[in-house]
Protein backbone atom coordinates (compact mmCIF):
# COMPACT_ATOMS: atom_id res chain seq x y z
CA UNK A 1 0.00 0.00 0.00
CA UNK A 2 1.33 3.44 -0.89
CA UNK A 3 2.17 6.01 1.74
CA UNK A 4 -0.89 8.00 2.88
CA UNK A 5 -1.21 11.63 1.92
CA UNK A 6 -2.24 12.53 5.48
CA UNK A 7 -1.54 10.50 8.60
CA UNK A 8 -2.14 11.70 12.15
CA UNK A 9 -2.08 9.74 15.39
CA UNK A 10 -3.32 11.04 18.73
CA UNK A 11 -3.03 14.62 17.44
CA UNK A 12 -3.52 17.23 20.18
CA UNK A 13 -3.42 21.02 20.18
CA UNK A 14 -4.00 22.76 23.51
CA UNK A 15 -4.34 26.47 24.23
CA UNK A 16 -4.03 28.33 27.50
CA UNK A 17 -5.21 31.93 27.95
CA UNK A 18 -3.67 33.58 31.00
CA UNK A 19 -4.50 31.67 34.15
CA UNK A 20 -7.48 29.90 32.70
CA UNK A 21 -7.53 26.11 32.38
CA UNK A 22 -6.02 24.49 29.31
CA UNK A 23 -8.43 24.07 26.39
CA UNK A 24 -7.86 21.29 23.87
CA UNK A 25 -9.08 22.47 20.48
CA UNK A 26 -7.94 19.15 19.01
CA UNK A 27 -7.93 16.22 21.41
CA UNK A 28 -6.47 12.96 20.12
CA UNK A 29 -7.47 12.95 16.45
CA UNK A 30 -6.20 10.05 14.36
CA UNK A 31 -6.82 10.37 10.63
CA UNK A 32 -5.62 8.72 7.43
CA UNK A 33 -6.27 10.10 3.95
CA UNK A 34 -5.00 8.18 0.92
CA UNK A 35 -4.07 9.36 -2.55
CA UNK A 36 -7.03 10.46 -4.67
CA UNK A 37 -9.56 10.61 -1.84
CA UNK A 38 -12.01 13.50 -1.40
CA UNK A 39 -12.76 13.80 2.32
CA UNK A 40 -15.25 16.12 3.97
CA UNK A 41 -13.94 17.20 7.39
CA UNK A 42 -16.88 18.84 9.10
CA UNK A 43 -18.23 19.90 12.46
CA UNK A 44 -19.81 22.85 14.29
CA UNK A 45 -17.93 26.04 15.11
CA UNK A 46 -15.21 25.31 17.65
CA UNK A 47 -15.03 21.61 16.73
CA UNK A 48 -11.31 21.81 15.91
CA UNK A 49 -11.46 21.78 12.10
CA UNK A 50 -9.37 24.87 11.38
CA UNK A 51 -6.90 24.01 14.14
CA UNK A 52 -6.37 20.61 12.53
CA UNK A 53 -5.75 22.19 9.14
CA UNK A 54 -3.24 24.62 10.65
CA UNK A 55 -1.30 21.68 12.07
CA UNK A 56 -1.48 19.78 8.77
CA UNK A 57 -0.03 22.78 6.94
CA UNK A 58 2.65 23.62 9.48
CA UNK A 59 1.12 26.84 10.78
CA UNK A 60 0.60 25.42 14.28
CA UNK A 61 2.85 23.08 16.24
CA UNK A 62 1.02 20.08 17.78
CA UNK A 63 0.99 19.84 21.55
CA UNK A 64 1.13 16.04 21.34
CA UNK A 65 0.74 13.23 18.85
CA UNK A 66 2.22 12.80 15.38
CA UNK A 67 1.35 14.21 11.97
CA UNK A 68 2.77 13.51 8.53
CA UNK A 69 1.59 15.03 5.26
CA UNK A 70 3.02 13.47 2.09
CA UNK A 71 5.57 11.82 4.35
CA UNK A 72 6.83 15.17 5.68
CA UNK A 73 6.73 16.80 9.10
CA UNK A 74 4.60 19.92 8.43
CA UNK A 75 6.52 22.09 10.90
CA UNK A 76 10.13 21.02 10.40
CA UNK A 77 9.73 20.53 6.63
CA UNK A 78 7.28 23.33 5.96
CA UNK A 79 9.04 24.70 2.88
CA UNK A 80 9.24 21.30 1.19
CA UNK A 81 5.59 20.68 2.03
CA UNK A 82 4.49 24.05 0.63
CA UNK A 83 5.75 22.96 -2.81
CA UNK A 84 3.52 19.89 -2.76
CA UNK A 85 0.24 21.13 -1.29
CA UNK A 86 -2.26 23.88 -2.09
CA UNK A 87 -4.39 25.62 0.53
CA UNK A 88 -7.49 27.77 0.07
CA UNK A 89 -8.94 29.68 3.03
CA UNK A 90 -12.32 31.14 2.09
CA UNK A 91 -11.89 34.17 4.35
CA UNK A 92 -8.17 34.82 3.75
CA UNK A 93 -6.37 35.71 0.55
CA UNK A 94 -3.05 34.71 -0.94
CA UNK A 95 -3.49 37.25 -3.75
CA UNK A 96 -2.00 40.75 -3.84
CA UNK A 97 -4.88 43.17 -3.25
CA UNK A 98 -3.73 46.05 -5.47
CA UNK A 99 -2.25 44.02 -8.32
CA UNK A 100 -4.07 42.61 -11.33
CA UNK A 101 -4.97 38.96 -10.84
CA UNK A 102 -2.54 37.92 -13.57
CA UNK A 103 0.38 39.55 -11.70
CA UNK A 104 -0.49 37.65 -8.51
CA UNK A 105 -0.28 34.41 -10.48
CA UNK A 106 3.10 35.42 -11.94
CA UNK A 107 4.48 36.21 -8.49
CA UNK A 108 3.29 32.88 -7.12
CA UNK A 109 4.95 31.11 -10.06
CA UNK A 110 8.24 32.73 -9.07
CA UNK A 111 7.78 31.85 -5.38
CA UNK A 112 7.13 28.18 -6.19
CA UNK A 113 9.79 28.19 -8.94
CA UNK A 114 7.32 26.57 -11.32
CA UNK A 115 8.77 26.02 -14.83
CA UNK A 116 7.47 28.66 -17.23
CA UNK A 117 5.99 26.30 -19.82
CA UNK A 118 4.14 24.16 -17.26
CA UNK A 119 2.86 27.30 -15.54
CA UNK A 120 1.52 28.82 -18.78
CA UNK A 121 -0.23 25.57 -19.72
CA UNK A 122 -1.86 25.22 -16.30
CA UNK A 123 -2.90 28.86 -16.17
CA UNK A 124 -4.52 28.66 -19.62
CA UNK A 125 -6.43 25.54 -18.58
CA UNK A 126 -7.66 27.11 -15.34
CA UNK A 127 -8.65 30.35 -17.06
CA UNK A 128 -10.77 28.37 -19.51
CA UNK A 129 -12.37 26.00 -16.99
CA UNK A 130 -13.12 28.73 -14.45
CA UNK A 131 -14.05 31.40 -17.03
CA UNK A 132 -11.53 33.99 -15.81
CA UNK A 133 -10.37 35.59 -19.08
CA UNK A 134 -12.52 38.71 -18.65
CA UNK A 135 -10.98 39.71 -15.30
CA UNK A 136 -7.35 38.52 -15.42
CA UNK A 137 -6.15 42.12 -15.72
CA UNK A 138 -8.45 43.49 -13.01
CA UNK A 139 -6.95 44.41 -9.61
CA UNK A 140 -7.92 41.86 -6.99
CA UNK A 141 -9.61 44.49 -4.82
CA UNK A 142 -12.08 45.17 -7.66
CA UNK A 143 -13.11 41.54 -8.16
CA UNK A 144 -16.42 40.15 -6.97
CA UNK A 145 -16.25 37.48 -4.27
CA UNK A 146 -16.97 34.76 -6.81
CA UNK A 147 -14.23 35.99 -9.13
CA UNK A 148 -11.74 36.26 -6.28
CA UNK A 149 -12.45 32.73 -5.08
CA UNK A 150 -11.84 31.38 -8.57
CA UNK A 151 -8.54 33.25 -8.45
CA UNK A 152 -7.72 31.82 -5.01
CA UNK A 153 -8.30 28.24 -6.17
CA UNK A 154 -6.18 28.83 -9.27
CA UNK A 155 -3.40 30.36 -7.17
CA UNK A 156 -3.37 27.24 -4.99
CA UNK A 157 -3.10 24.92 -7.99
CA UNK A 158 -0.59 26.52 -10.38
CA UNK A 159 2.31 24.54 -8.88
CA UNK A 160 0.37 21.24 -9.38
CA UNK A 161 0.00 20.21 -5.71
CA UNK A 162 -0.69 16.60 -4.78
CA UNK A 163 -3.04 17.67 -1.96
CA UNK A 164 -5.53 20.56 -1.99
CA UNK A 165 -6.85 21.67 1.40
CA UNK A 166 -10.01 23.78 1.25
CA UNK A 167 -11.38 25.71 4.23
CA UNK A 168 -14.85 27.15 3.46
CA UNK A 169 -14.08 27.59 -0.28
CA UNK A 170 -17.64 28.57 -1.28
CA UNK A 171 -18.50 30.88 1.64
CA UNK A 172 -20.49 33.89 0.46
CA UNK A 173 -20.69 32.76 -3.18
CA UNK A 174 -23.89 32.88 -5.24
CA UNK A 175 -25.37 29.61 -6.49
CA UNK A 176 -23.88 29.89 -9.99
CA UNK A 177 -20.38 30.58 -8.67
CA UNK A 178 -20.68 27.73 -6.16
CA UNK A 179 -21.66 25.22 -8.80
CA UNK A 180 -18.91 26.34 -11.18
CA UNK A 181 -16.32 25.94 -8.44
CA UNK A 182 -17.68 22.59 -7.26
CA UNK A 183 -17.66 21.23 -10.80
CA UNK A 184 -14.07 22.31 -11.28
CA UNK A 185 -12.96 20.72 -7.98
CA UNK A 186 -14.79 17.48 -8.79
CA UNK A 187 -12.90 17.27 -12.08
CA UNK A 188 -9.63 17.98 -10.31
CA UNK A 189 -10.24 15.12 -7.86
CA UNK A 190 -11.24 12.78 -10.69
CA UNK A 191 -7.86 13.54 -12.28
CA UNK A 192 -6.07 12.37 -9.11
CA UNK A 193 -5.64 15.36 -6.79
CA UNK A 194 -6.45 14.53 -3.16
CA UNK A 195 -8.98 16.88 -1.52
CA UNK A 196 -9.56 17.68 2.15
CA UNK A 197 -12.57 19.95 2.56
CA UNK A 198 -13.93 21.76 5.60
CA UNK A 199 -17.18 23.62 5.17
CA UNK A 200 -20.50 24.54 6.77
CA UNK A 201 -22.19 24.24 3.37
CA UNK A 202 -23.08 20.57 3.27
CA UNK A 203 -23.91 20.83 -0.43
CA UNK A 204 -20.14 21.14 -0.97
CA UNK A 205 -19.64 17.80 0.76
CA UNK A 206 -22.53 16.21 -1.13
CA UNK A 207 -21.11 17.31 -4.47
CA UNK A 208 -17.43 16.56 -3.86
CA UNK A 209 -16.81 13.99 -1.14
CA UNK A 210 -17.24 10.25 -0.92
CA UNK A 211 -16.05 10.09 2.68
CA UNK A 212 -17.13 12.10 5.70
CA UNK A 213 -15.22 12.76 8.92
CA UNK A 214 -17.33 14.50 11.57
CA UNK A 215 -15.57 16.14 14.53
CA UNK A 216 -16.83 17.86 17.65
CA UNK A 217 -15.00 19.20 20.72
CA UNK A 218 -11.71 18.06 19.20
CA UNK A 219 -12.76 14.42 18.78
CA UNK A 220 -13.74 12.38 15.73
CA UNK A 221 -17.40 11.41 16.10
CA UNK A 222 -17.60 9.30 12.96
CA UNK A 223 -15.47 8.51 9.93
CA UNK A 224 -16.80 6.59 6.96
CA UNK A 225 -18.15 6.54 3.40
CA UNK A 226 -20.94 9.05 2.91
CA UNK A 227 -23.23 6.41 1.37
CA UNK A 228 -22.70 4.09 4.33
CA UNK A 229 -23.46 6.88 6.82
CA UNK A 230 -26.66 7.58 4.91
CA UNK A 231 -27.69 3.95 5.25
CA UNK A 232 -26.76 3.85 8.93
CA UNK A 233 -28.47 7.07 9.96
CA UNK A 234 -31.11 7.45 7.33
CA UNK A 235 -34.67 8.37 8.19
CA UNK A 236 -37.61 7.72 5.92
CA UNK A 237 -36.99 7.52 2.16
CA UNK A 238 -39.41 8.76 -0.45
CA UNK A 239 -40.46 7.24 -3.77
CA UNK A 240 -41.81 9.90 -6.13
CA UNK A 241 -44.01 8.37 -8.84
CA UNK A 242 -45.25 10.14 -11.98
CA UNK A 243 -48.27 8.29 -13.43
CA UNK A 244 -49.56 7.97 -16.99
CA UNK A 245 -53.09 8.82 -15.79
CA UNK A 246 -54.61 10.04 -12.51
CA UNK A 247 -55.11 7.43 -9.81
CA UNK A 248 -56.35 7.26 -6.24
CA UNK A 249 -53.79 7.19 -3.45
CA UNK A 250 -51.58 4.10 -3.71
CA UNK A 251 -52.34 3.00 -0.17
CA UNK A 252 -51.89 -0.48 1.26
CA UNK A 253 -48.49 -1.14 -0.33
CA UNK A 254 -46.10 -3.11 1.95
CA UNK A 255 -43.73 -0.96 3.96
CA UNK A 256 -45.30 2.37 2.97
CA UNK A 257 -45.95 4.71 5.89
CA UNK A 258 -47.76 7.52 4.10
CA UNK A 259 -48.89 8.60 0.63
CA UNK A 260 -49.18 12.19 -0.60
CA UNK A 261 -51.18 12.79 -3.79
CA UNK A 262 -50.31 15.76 -6.03
CA UNK A 263 -51.25 17.11 -9.46
CA UNK A 264 -54.71 15.59 -9.34
CA UNK A 265 -53.36 12.08 -8.80
CA UNK A 266 -50.67 12.21 -11.51
CA UNK A 267 -47.86 12.46 -8.94
CA UNK A 268 -47.67 10.53 -5.68
CA UNK A 269 -45.04 10.54 -2.93
CA UNK A 270 -44.68 7.30 -0.98
CA UNK A 271 -42.74 7.47 2.29
CA UNK A 272 -41.07 4.24 3.41
CA UNK A 273 -38.27 2.87 5.60
CA UNK A 274 -35.59 0.57 4.20
CA UNK A 275 -36.09 -1.90 7.05
CA UNK A 276 -39.73 -2.30 5.97
CA UNK A 277 -39.20 -2.73 2.24
CA UNK A 278 -36.60 -2.12 -0.44
CA UNK A 279 -36.92 0.54 -3.12
CA UNK A 280 -36.85 -2.17 -5.79
CA UNK A 281 -39.70 -4.12 -4.16
CA UNK A 282 -41.80 -1.00 -3.75
CA UNK A 283 -41.24 0.06 -7.36
CA UNK A 284 -42.31 -3.39 -8.54
CA UNK A 285 -45.45 -3.23 -6.39
CA UNK A 286 -46.36 0.20 -7.77
CA UNK A 287 -45.78 -0.94 -11.37
CA UNK A 288 -48.11 -3.91 -10.79
CA UNK A 289 -50.90 -1.56 -9.78
CA UNK A 290 -50.63 1.46 -12.12
CA UNK A 291 -48.97 2.61 -15.36
CA UNK A 292 -45.82 4.56 -14.45
CA UNK A 293 -44.35 7.37 -16.55
CA UNK A 294 -41.36 8.15 -14.35
CA UNK A 295 -40.10 7.66 -10.80
CA UNK A 296 -37.28 8.67 -8.48
CA UNK A 297 -36.09 7.70 -5.01
CA UNK A 298 -35.29 10.70 -2.80
CA UNK A 299 -32.46 9.92 -0.36
CA UNK A 300 -32.21 11.59 3.05
CA UNK A 301 -30.50 14.98 2.87
CA UNK A 302 -26.96 15.10 4.19
CA UNK A 303 -28.14 17.76 6.67
CA UNK A 304 -30.45 15.17 8.23
CA UNK A 305 -27.66 12.59 8.44
CA UNK A 306 -25.26 15.03 10.13
CA UNK A 307 -28.04 16.24 12.43
CA UNK A 308 -28.56 12.69 13.67
CA UNK A 309 -24.82 12.30 14.22
CA UNK A 310 -24.72 15.43 16.37
CA UNK A 311 -27.82 14.34 18.26
CA UNK A 312 -26.03 11.14 19.30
Amino acid sequence: MSEPVIMTSGLVRAFRHGRRAEVRAVDGISLRVDTGEAVGYIGPNGAGKSTTIKMLTGILVPTAGTVRVLGLDPVRQRHQLARRIGVVFGQRSQLWWDLPLRDSFDLLRAIHQTPETAYRDRLARHVELLDMASFLDTPVRQLSLGQRMRGEVTAALLHAPELLVLDEPTIGLDLVSKERLRGFLAGLNAAGTTLLLTTHDLSDVERLCRRLVVVDHGHVLVDGPLDELRRQFRGPRELVVELESPAAALSGLPGVESVTVEAGGLRQRLTFHSDGTSAAALIAAVADRVAVRDLAVAEPAIEDVVGQLYAR
